[in-house]
């Protein structure tokens, strides 16, 4: 496919089928960036590209300036392999033929990696600031007329914007990926499922239950079930601090969920205040065996599944005689 004589493909696919962001007739498309626009950057790339090396030294002189300084480019090795990068990364701008896939996945990766070591946004758009500061006047020779110099200016301009949106759109991504991924497993850490006896499972629910979390909590509690064939399942909802009809209702699903699969609920936890709460609420808890503490609840699962629990010396353990 060709767009205003560019050749590009039109779509990029991650390794899960889905879009992977901005591609590269997209990017045309919306920067309007002509044929002509690259002859003009290449063009002027005759000038600035020899200089490469004068840009890297003028580039982190400003760059030692930046508190992002010690943090990232102390180190005297991963300094010279950042510089090596990023020099090539401007001669490739310069020197740019096309745009096209390839072209894209290289900017994309800037913005992965920026994402994956923590160099803000604000930090990236000020070295492009300075950066092109010094390709457009720094490193300029000012043997272009006026009107040459305007539209090569206007060109590098729309390259270097390419390269900004590409970075920006990979960072943001991937920053909302990790995020997603912290949530997946703080959701995971939060329904911890655990198996006490045979046929017995446990959970305590720590903290607030909204919708996605009560989703969680089902979805993990009928796996454990089915994997287990649990026939008591304990649910103390001690930890929670507020029960409002929501929170009484994702509890009540919860329940009638497992009772389908054929295993008992026991609601433990429950404290005079949320006692009077759910009444008030006019919460129906009919089918659900609820106890105060979970003492109580783990006495009644045993005694459900058979299980006499004895102390060394014989007596009935919980016996205080």
């Amino acid at each position: 496919m060709t767009n205003s004589g560019l050749q590009v493909r039109t779509t990029r696919q991650d390794t899960r089928g889905g879009s992977q962001g901005v591609d590269a007739a997209e990017l045309i498309r919306r920067l309007e960036i002509t044929p002509e626009d690259l002859r003009l950057v290449r063009s002027y790339g005759k000038i600035v590209v020899p200089q490469i090396a004068a840009y890297n030294t003028l580039f982190y002189q400003w760059m030692e300036r930046q508190p992002e300084w010690s943090i990232f480019f102390s180190d005297a090795v991963r300094l010279t392999h950042v510089q090596q990068r990023q020099m090539q990364h401007w001669q490739d701008l310069f020197e740019v033929e096309q745009i096209d896939e390839a072209y894209v996945a290289r900017r994309v990766r800037i913005g992965e990696i920026h994402a994956r070591i923590g160099l803000s946004l604000m930090a990236y758009f000020a070295g492009i600031d300075h950066s092109m500061r010094i390709f457009k006047h720094e490193l300029y020779d000012g043997s272009l007329s006026i009107d040459d110099y305007t539209h090569v200016s206007v060109a590098v301009s729309k390259l270097i914007h390419a390269d900004a949106t590409l970075v920006l759109d990979a960072y943001t991504r991937a920053t909302s990926q990790k995020i997603a991924d912290q949530a997946s497993a703080l959701l995971e850490m939060s329904t911890p499922v655990t198996a006490l006896w045979d046929d017995i499972l446990m959970l305590p629910v720590v903290g607030i239950i909204d919708s996605n979390r009560a989703q969680d909590i089902m979805s993990a509690v009928l796996r454990s079930v089915a994997e287990t064939r649990a026939r008591i399942f304990i649910m103390d909802i001690s930890g929670v601090p507020v029960v409002d009809t929501a929170v009484a209702n994702h509890i009540i699903k919860i329940t009638r969920a497992t009772r389908l699969m054929g295993c008992q609920s026991v609601l433990s936890g429950v404290s005079p205040v949320i006692a009077q709460t759910m009444v008030e609420l006019g919460v129906d808890v009919g089918g659900i065996l609820t106890k105060a503490t979970l003492r109580d609840a783990l006495a009644a699962a045993y005694e459900a599944v058979g299980i006499r629990l004895v102390t060394a010396d014989g007596r009935a353990a919980g016996s205080r005689s």
